[in-house]
């Protein structure tokens, strides 16, 4: 199907692009966002590196890009956000973490370390920061791997405002489109992400989360949504 014209794009839902038009309508309307950005051409090289680590994963249903397509919109049109470092990281939060062999190259030491200087070098020590405070440690086999990921996003983000933004997208994204994972993915997710939530709301009100108050609010009903969603699907267990 093709694409509709720019005006429509620019305010249809996320997941509605992402169900009808695919990585194409999603490409198309990140476009449209970071047009007017400082240092656009530095998004699109941060579009083509992501576009090149995450070519063969996928997301439930869809194409991996099409998860970060949406993080990265989000964070411009949603979160009013103009700072192309935050659109930068959010389009490669995911990279070190899943691809830090391919990202580091040859260089020197481990992957991950290897892997944001790599990171640090193209688009600049802000952007590597941002992507190293949501990168998730190797799993500690003494503790459970939830209790982990909760532990770390709130020491990470704790000390590191410009991450919260990224990782409150890339929430946003996994818990209110949980309706869009595949069924048995549902549950398990739920499971995780439940007990984010409070974590998350804490975080967006804090004075030094730089983000709009209305925004803010806006995040906050999101959570509340999630919410809703990850009740319902636990319920039906």
């Amino acid at each position: 199907m093709s694409n509709p014209g720019a005006g429509v794009l620019a305010v249809m839902p996320l997941h509605t692009i992402s169900e009808v038009y695919g990585e194409t309508g999603l490409r198309e309307r990140l476009l449209l966002e970071i047009a007017e950005l400082p240092e656009s051409d530095r998004l699109t090289q941060a579009l083509e590196l992501a576009t090149e680590l995450h070519r063969d994963d996928r997301y439930g249903r869809e194409p991996y890009l099409n998860h970060l397509l949406r993080v990265a919109i989000r964070i411009v049109s949603h979160y009013e956000v103009r700072d192309p470092d935050l659109v930068a990281a959010g389009l490669l939060h995911d990279s070190v973490e899943d691809h830090a062999p391919e990202l580091a190259g040859d260089r020197p030491g481990s992957p991950t370390d290897a892997a944001l200087t790599e990171l640090a070098e193209r688009f600049g020590g802000r952007v590597a920061e941002i992507v190293a405070a949501v990168t998730n440690p190797e799993p500690d086999p003494a503790i459970d791997r939830h209790v982990q990921y909760r532990e770390h996003v709130a020491a990470s983000l704790d000390r590191a405002p410009l991450a919260r933004v990224v990782k409150l997208s890339d929430f946003t994204d996994n818990g209110v489109g949980i309706l869009y994972a595949d069924g048995p993915a549902m549950q398990k997710l739920a499971n995780k992400y439940r007990p984010l939530t409070d974590v998350y709301r804490e975080l967006v009100n804090r004075q030094d989360t730089p983000l709009a108050a209305h925004v803010k609010q806006h995040i906050l009903d999101q959570l509340d949504s999630a919410d809703q969603r990850f009740a319902a699907i636990l319920s039906a267990d």
